[in-house]
């Protein structure tokens, strides 16, 4: 059960590394997906891309795990309320390039707010 514990958290952690990595490579293109509302501009990209990294770091090697899918649900919950929906009244984007997106980010906001149970619930257990 360990190994697949251990593969559970890298399949879940490698991608927001991966995509972490890219706010910093490609900061013009998460630039211009900013709502114009949203302040920062670079600055915002950046923190977000750290925030991603530190997360699946901190998942992967089991250490504030909790936090860090805390940090995760609620940056994904920004996500799909500033980035998404928005784009969903935008006559120039596509529906079906806004809706995968969001749909990904719903169900990676499920599977955070999962492990954050799952937190939990060994806490529970073990004072018991």
């Amino acid at each position: 059960m360990k190994n697949v514990s251990l593969i559970g958290r890298i399949l879940f952690a490698l991608p927001f590394a991966v995509l972490g990595l890219n706010h910093y490579f490609m900061v013009d293109y998460y630039t211009g997906m900013l709502s114009s509302f949203i302040p920062g501009g670079v600055y915002t990209v950046f923190l977000t891309g750290f925030i991603m990294i530190a997360a699946a770091v901190f998942i992967i090697i089991k250490r504030f795990v909790k936090e860090a899918t805390l940090a995760l649900a609620v940056l994904l919950c920004l996500y799909i309320l500033t980035i998404h929906i928005p784009h969903l009244f935008d006559a120039q984007i596509e529906l079906q390039q806004v809706l995968m997106p969001m749909f990904k980010d719903i169900s990676l906001l499920g599977g955070s707010l999962l492990i954050i149970s799952m937190c939990d619930g060994n806490k529970k257990t073990k004072n018991a």
